[in-house]
């Protein structure tokens, strides 16, 4: 150790150092204010085209019309406000990233500080459980293993040792170096700090988020492309309508406020609102279902991902070690029950029930890992044993400690071996702690009436020194050159199957000798990093779905090939490492990445490379990741998901989606939600669009014939605000379709119109104006009042419009194929149009209002047949 090392700084060098390299703390995201927030809610081109109108309304002197439509507007951006600022307050609540404080030597004394005032050129000491504050060189450290998963993707414990003392470099998978955001799991350390806030690995990835720039959700380009549609055909109908009354000789001034008045007309000012509804049903559906969406029009977005790009540790595993197989010289058994499932049992030879008490080399190798092991489990309910070698219980254990010691602690209590049974029986003396240098641990202890060494270490570590091995019944045999050369080509099997192989030994002896040899082989025990359950369903669901996931992992290529394939990702797909990665020009990369399902040892910066590569491909990329690792590759995909309860809150800042149970089903079922709010997006567009259409050519047809104005303002006010706004925000509601997640999701560049969308529109909105313009000609040659013709084509526009509602159900089923009380919100929204409607007939303070009269029955009669023919008619286009 260097001079002065032991002391670390003065608090008056701390002070002056804290000056020049500020505070350890990274850049703090700016919080957006609620003002910021609420006005964003106008940036939207619909809406811009809305306030717009409401100007032309003023100038016009139509008040009603205008104070409707800014009524619309600020419902729209309350909607959108609530949304986004609920967000920000429930991931203020999500933020525990850094350490909050750290144990530092300052003026020779050992003291507890404030993180952020670490400097560097300090010296701090770590524990098991600390949460390491900076990046820092190891000075020294007894037994200390760091988790780097949440920067490296590693999901196992990384052992540390010191290193040169002049290296500062603070590169990532470093013995010598422990990172900022890392936690301790075991053992004890002294470093100094080497880089802060911004300099350290976490602050650097932090800084990468800042430049990376969110694009225009697929919906935000649709319904600009759709705010450009409704802006051309506002201004056709304003210059239609104002030369057809002039050719008529009109006069000039009236027949340009007339033609502008319609246009007003033809827009859908519901439509943004009945968008955000949509949206926000849709995020809180998300919410009960376990997902926070940060912004609004992610939900869609999700629906036409055609690219997952998961993280591995944490998202498709469960990052909890577990204990698969335990093989002996003679035998191999099998543990089931993944991560730190209570139930579990073991058999052998794959199937065969076994007692584990007769299986002596079995026996004493779980013995060898529980007394090999400063790891504790625990449960609330005591696990039952429907018999010898399988317990039964509900939930998980608690862990503390090294995960692969409470996986070999896990394994052992399946077969009825637990700390306390051995209590009575074994004392243990002594330990010689497991190093990364040494690589096994060793523990003393007298056993019964004699006295023993436990050894658990690596395979390649602990297998030279055994000169014997111990046979079916339990005594030690002579170890052959036969035996050894089978026992390594086992551990290399095992390695095949990404297995973490440790091997367990014992010998007799009254004093700790950890460097002895003559000892006796006792088994390998192979344990892995288990896929979720869950991940398995979900990434099959996504095959079915026609979206591509793949893995993106700093883990080893073979391991990661193997959970993979457990998984169900492989399937033809290739892996590729991130050194390989480094070897492609993106050319290379975007001509081939869709060969790949599995990218192994990639750093944050080829995950990045990843994501970009695919949207360049035209493909929309969902990332998932919970690691500070994966927050830029998360924030710059189409839609960013983070794990909430393992999630860094780095990731969560950056992700428009988090999963609060970390499960990738809850994926699922978001993507179905997004696919479902595009295709209800798209059914209330058509059904706004068609009835708008209707009311425009009803009018325009009406002023070029010369016949009296077919409806007042005071009406089309009554349509567009209750018979239009509510059946569109109940089809927002419709449930997604059966077969929605099996189709393949719609291409980025796909039109808003797209499949037919845009003749369905017009078709139906000329036969709704046409129907209303016959039913108000054919009530005047029954010899009707101009107040009855335009009752009755009220009435009839009314109805033809709530009957097309029932039609924009479904694109791919008539009205006559589907269950009319499939949607009852539907059902309700239009009984209470047609209520509304019917009291503005039938109600004399009502029929003032809006200038109608009660109709006889035959005029009625008129009006709502031609209402019925509609959809006859449509039904042969």
């Amino acid at each position: 150790m260097r001079k002065g090392e032991s002391m670390g700084l003065t608090e008056k060098e701390a002070a002056e150092r804290l000056k020049t390299e500020g505070e350890n703390v990274f850049g703090e995201s700016r919080k957006t204010g609620p003002m910021k927030i609420f006005l964003g809610q106008f940036k939207d081109i619909m809406v811009m085209i809305l306030l717009a109108a409401t100007v032309v309304s003023v100038l016009l002197g139509e008040i009603s019309d205008a104070v409707t439509i800014i009524l619309i507007v600020l419902l729209n951006a309350i909607l959108g406000f609530v949304q986004e600022y609920r967000t920000e307050h429930t991931l203020e609540a999500l933020r525990s990233m850094t350490s909050p404080t750290a144990k530092c030597w300052r003026d020779g004394r050992l003291s507890e500080i404030d993180a952020a005032f670490l400097v560097t050129g300090d010296i701090i000491e770590l524990e098991a459980g600390d949460r390491i504050p900076a990046d820092c060189a190891v000075l020294k450290a007894a037994g200390f293993f760091s988790d780097e998963s949440i920067l490296t993707g590693e999901s196992t414990a990384v052992g540390k040792t010191a290193g040169d003392a002049s290296d500062r470099d603070n590169s990532l998978n470093k013995p010598n170096i422990v990172y900022c955001g890392a936690s301790a799991v075991k053992g004890t350390c002294r470093a100094e700090v080497i880089a802060t806030g911004k300099n350290t690995q976490m602050g650097r990835i932090s800084e990468m988020l800042t430049d990376i720039d969110k694009e225009a959700t697929p919906l935000q380009k649709r319904l600009a492309e759709l705010g450009k549609v409704v802006a051309v055909i506002c201004l056709v109908v304003c210059i239609a309508v104002f030369g057809a009354g002039v050719l008529r000789g009109e006069n000039v001034f009236d027949m340009l406020m007339t033609g502008i008045t319609i246009a007003i007309a033809a827009i859908p000012e519901g439509l943004p609102a009945t968008v955000t509804i949509a949206l926000a049903l849709a995020v809180s559906r998300m919410m009960k279902q376990k997902a926070l969406v940060n912004k609004l029009h992610s939900v869609e977005t999700l629906g036409c991902t055609s690219v997952i790009c998961s993280d591995k540790t944490g998202t498709i595993t469960e990052n909890k070690m577990t204990v698969t197989e335990i093989a002996t010289v003679h035998e191999d058994y099998y543990f089931s029950g993944m991560g730190y499932r209570v139930s579990g049992a073991v058999t052998k030879g794959g199937d065969i029930a076994i007692n584990p008490m007769n299986e002596k080399a079995l026996t004493e190798s779980l013995r060898c890992g529980v007394i090999c092991s400063t790891a504790e489990i625990s449960t609330q309910e005591t696990p039952k044993s429907r018999n010898r070698g399988a317990l039964a219980g509900k939930g998980e254990w608690k862990v503390t400690g090294d995960p692969t010691e409470a996986a070999l602690l896990i394994a052992a209590a399946k077969a009825g071996i637990t700390k306390e049974s051995l209590s009575g029986n074994c004392r243990i003396i002594e330990e010689y702690p497991f190093d990364s240098e040494t690589r096994f641990m060793a523990v003393h202890c007298s056993y019964g009436s004699e006295k023993r060494i436990y050894f658990k270490g690596a395979e390649e570590v602990i297998l030279p020194r055994c000169s014997q091995y111990m046979d079916e019944n339990g005594r030690p045999a002579a170890m052959t050159a036969a035996v050894r050369r089978g026992l390594e080509e086992k551990a290399g099997e095992m390695s095949d199957k990404a297995l973490r192989v440790l091997a367990l030994a014992v010998c007799t002896s009254d004093k700790l000798e950890p460097d002895r040899g003559n000892l006796v082989f006792l088994g390998f025990a192979g344990m892995t990093d288990p896929p979720r359950e869950e991940a398995k369903t979900a990434i099959r669901k996504c095959a079915s779905a026609s979206v591509k996931t793949v893995m993106i992992t700093g883990d080893h290529k073979k391991t990661a090939v193997a959970v993979a394939a457990k998984a169900g990702l492989l399937k033809g797909g290739m892996a590729i490492t991130g050194a390989e990665l480094d070897k492609l020009s993106d050319e290379e990369l975007d001509r081939d990445i869709g060969k790949y399902t599995v990218f192994a040892r990639v750093e944050p910066v080829h995950k990045l490379r990843i994501v970009k590569s695919f949207k360049r491909r035209g493909e929309i990329v969902t990332m998932t990741g919970d690691g500070v690792n994966d927050a830029p590759a998360v924030k710059e995909a189409d839609v960013g998901v983070a794990m909430g309860v393992t999630g860094t809150d780095v990731t969560k800042q950056a992700a428009d989606v988090i999963l609060m149970d970390d499960n990738l089903a809850t994926l699922v079922n978001a993507v179905e939600q997004g696919r479902c709010v595009y295709a209800n997006i798209r059914k209330f567009v058509r059904y706004l669009l068609s009835c708008n259409i209707g009311e425009v050519l009803t009018m325009f047809l009406g002023i070029v014939m010369g016949m009296p104005i077919i409806l007042l303002p005071v009406q089309i006010l009554l349509v567009n605000l209750v018979t239009d706004g509510l059946p569109a925000i109940a089809l927002g509601m419709e449930k997604p379709e059966s077969d929605i997640m099996n189709r393949p999701p719609r291409r980025s560049d796909e039109g808003f119109f797209s499949g037919g969308l845009m003749w369905k529109i017009v078709l139906r909105g000329v036969l709704i104006g046409l129907s209303t313009l016959a039913s108000f000609t054919t009530v005047m040659r029954l010899g009707g009042s101009v107040e009855v013709c335009r009752t009755c084509a009220l009435i009839t526009l009314v109805v033809s419009q709530l009957i097309h509602v029932f039609e924009c159900r479904s694109e791919r089923r008539s009205i006559f194929r589907m269950n009319p009380f499939g949607n009852m919100k539907l059902v309700g929204a239009a009984a209470v149009s047609f209520a509304v409607l019917a009291a503005a007939v039938m109600i004399p303070q009502l029929q003032v209002v809006f200038s109608t009269v009660a109709p006889d029955i035959i005029q009625l009669l008129a009006a709502i047949g031609f209402s019925i023919a509609v959809p006859l008619l449509a039904a042969f286009f």
